[in-house]
Parts: C-alpha cells; structure tokens; sequence
C-alpha cells in the first residue's frame, strides 16, 4: 500500500519526468556513491578518495538517496556495503552538468546521431536518466539522474568539488530494518529530505530536464 503513495502524489504536484531531487543547501549538494570497506575505510580516514579509489576509471554519483539503495541492494551488495554520503559544491555539480552528453541518443536534444556521438567523445561527463524508485525500490513513472564522471572531472571532484564524506550506512540498514519489520511511517521519517534542484536553464535543455 505504501508503494501506492509516490503515483498519487505524482498526479497532485505533476513531478516532471525528468527532474533532479537532491539534498542541498546554498552552496552545496548531496551525491551518493556505495563502495567496499577497501576503499570507503580509507575516503572517511582522509576526508577525500585516495588509493585504491582510482581515478582512471569512471566514478558515479547520484543524488537520490532511494536510487542509490536500489543500486546497492540496502549496502548488502557485494563491493557496495558501504554508502557514502558526498558533499560537493553546487557550482562543481553544475559544472559537471554543463559538461556532460546523455548516455544515450535523443533526437529531440541531437540534430543526430552523429552530433551525439562527437558531444560523448568530447565531454568527460555522462549522464543517465533512470526510474526513480519507492521506499520499497519499484520503479516510479518519472526519473532519477546518474551523472558518470572521467578524466578531469573526476580530479576536479576529488581535489576541487570535495568538501565532505560521510558514512551512511547505518541509516541504510536501520531504514531497511524498518521496512522488514513493516514499520514503513518509521522507515520513511528516516529518508534524507530531497527536493527539487534549481538547474540552471541552459543546463536544464541539454540533459532533457523539465
């Protein structure tokens, strides 16, 4: 029945498709990320992502704290017992936006195939719009943003963006805790508030937003 609740309030307050839903204050945001205590033990020790986190490769983050449980089943699995709460500049976030190509080709955004394809090559930002999920992570009819960032995004994320980490998971398995035990009001009390995130417009056209 709980499930039921996010498809009613869709239809009252006409939640864009795609939208972005973050925790955020004046001059920062909150993105998620789920790791193994190999790499999450030592990014709490150091305030920051050291080694093993390696930066050649693509790191994701997510400002939905419900996709991002979807994503690491509750931090149960494997690689990804242990989800971080990211604190990082609102204006390295939009930089990042400013830079990215969608993961995929859309012919209202692309004069074509071929223009996506340059715009993938040239940027170090991809973004994904998938299914926003529910408390009990079902796919809800509007979506949530994935942003992948490489190459220089990422040093700029971690040497420049960075301004926090904190570990979540307790809150995780506490929230899902409540769930198994049927106390779906206590574990919804729990979820981090998120609301809409004011992009600016020009970013807001190239990923699709509404």
């Amino acid at each position: 029945m709980r499930d039921t609740l996010p498809a009613v309030i869709i239809r009252c307050v006409h939640i864009p498709l795609r939208q972005v839903r973050a925790s955020y204050t004046e001059r920062t945001i909150t993105v998620y990320q789920a790791y193994s205590a190999a790499i999450a033990g030592p990014a709490l020790a150091a305030g920051t992502f050291v080694a093993p986190f390696k930066r050649e490769r693509m790191t994701w983050i997510k400002p939905s704290f419900l996709w991002m449980m979807y994503r690491c089943g509750w931090a149960a699995k494997p690689g990804q017992e242990h989800v971080l709460a990211v604190e990082i500049t609102r204006d390295g976030f939009e930089w990042a936006l400013a830079n990215a190509a969608l993961s995929h080709f859309d012919r209202k955004l692309h004069s074509d195939s071929k223009a996506w394809a340059q715009q993938v090559k040239s940027t170090p930002v991809r973004v994904q719009w998938d299914p926003e999920r529910s408390l009990r992570l079902a796919p809800l009819p509007y979506r949530s943003l994935q942003v992948g960032l490489s190459g220089k995004a990422v040093d700029r994320y971690v040497d420049e963006w960075l301004v926090g980490i904190t570990d979540v998971t307790d809150l995780a398995r506490t929230i899902h805790a409540r769930l198994t035990d049927g106390d779906h009001e206590a574990a919804a009390e729990m979820l981090p508030a998120e609301r809409p995130y004011p992009l600016p417009p020009e970013v807001a056209h190239r990923l699709g937003a509404e």
